[in-house]
């Protein structure tokens, strides 16, 4: 029934309308992503049962003519037990080419397909919970190549500020390049000239930006993980590995203790780094923050001789600590966690 043609691009997004159309005795050919002359001409029929241009594509007017399984599209809403949907459907197929779901392609998020739901989070280190949130999408999105768009980030309306006290070599346009603001707002919210020196001491009010800086899709994350590891001279498969341990490649995240971004660094982190071993500040950007934790993740490397169990115990607990107590209960979890992705990223 999922046999594809040999060479053919495969869609998860197409197999989620091929179950529409067939919902609506619109289409009889297998349930397979793949956009051949029965899915085009699925697809026209739909299109003049519901008074559209018969072009043959299945656009966001026509998925909406399919009815209730004709949207919403994969990533748009976080997926729980008792949904019904093209998403759904979506997600049943990509269970499906796992190996883990043998049922029906309905659209229904029921009992079978929250099993395997449950079945493919455990394979790939998630939390077993049934919810198709950030995560869980994430390593749909890589392990199946779909295309998904970003969720777009909605910044506040209220703007939010920090200060930051100058320190020797610093420049405005450094600092703004650093907290990802533009030079013009930065210089406004302080009432300074761009090119006026900055005496050290000086608390500059940094105004709060968009969101955007750091908002990024799975596959363009793992792609700035790629460049970085080969910048830096760190594995991509052990970076990659470390970055879905820590957020799941959401750029955006933000723990408890105020860790941050992809790699999940903490502001101390960031300060020893810009500091000690690059001697200047980094931006406040996807890039930087990625930059940020392999610079680190390189220095441990280095410090360890290259071990990445003792690194990446250092990096879950501490040099220090490592070094003197050996790696720590808590932390082994981690350091296997890790090493067990690496051999699939």
């Amino acid at each position: 029934m999922f046999a594809s043609p040999a060479g053919a691009y495969v869609n998860a997004q197409h197999a989620g309308v091929q179950v529409a159309l067939r919902a609506l005795g619109l289409y009889r050919g297998p349930i397979d992503g793949v956009v051949g002359p029965q899915t085009v001409a699925g697809v026209r029929a739909a299109q003049r049962r519901a008074h559209l241009p018969v072009t043959g594509i299945a656009d966001k007017r026509t998925r909406l003519s399919l009815g209730p399984l004709g949207h919403p599209l994969l990533g748009k809403r976080i997926m729980r037990p008792g949904l019904f949907g093209f998403d759904v459907a979506v997600l049943q197929f990509l269970l499906t080419r796992q190996g883990v779901y043998d049922g029906a392609l309905d659209g229904y998020l029921s009992v079978g397909t929250d099993r395997a739901l449950r079945r493919y989070q455990r394979h790939v280190r998630l939390a077993a919970d049934g919810i198709v949130g950030p995560r869980t999408l994430a390593a749909l999105v890589l392990e199946n190549h779909v295309p998904v768009r970003p969720q777009a980030v909605v910044a506040s309306n209220r703007v939010s500020s920090r200060v930051y006290v100058v320190r020797s070599g610093d420049s405005l346009t450094a600092i703004a390049h650093r907290f990802g603001v533009s030079l013009r707002a930065l210089a406004r919210a302080n009432h300074v000239h761009p090119e006026h020196v900055l005496l050290i001491g000086t608390k500059l009010k940094i105004p709060g930006g968009t969101a955007s800086a750091l908002d990024a899709a799975p596959t363009e994350v793992r792609g700035r993980l790629d460049y970085w590891a080969g910048q830096l001279g760190v594995s991509p498969h052990l970076l990659r590995a470390l970055a879905w341990m820590e957020s799941g490649f959401q750029p955006n995240v933000v723990s408890k203790a105020g860790a941050r971004g992809v790699l999940q660094t903490l502001p101390t982190t960031r300060e020893f780094v810009e500091d000690v071993l690059v001697g200047h500040s980094l931006p406040r950007t996807l890039d930087g923050d990625i930059q940020t934790g392999v610079l680190f993740l390189r220095h441990l490397l280095g410090n360890f001789a290259g071990n990445e169990h003792l690194a990446l115990a250092a990096w879950y607990q501490g040099e220090a600590a490592v070094r003197k107590h050996g790696v720590l209960a808590v932390t082994k979890p981690f350091v296997a966690g890790v090493l067990a992705l690496k051999a699939r990223m």
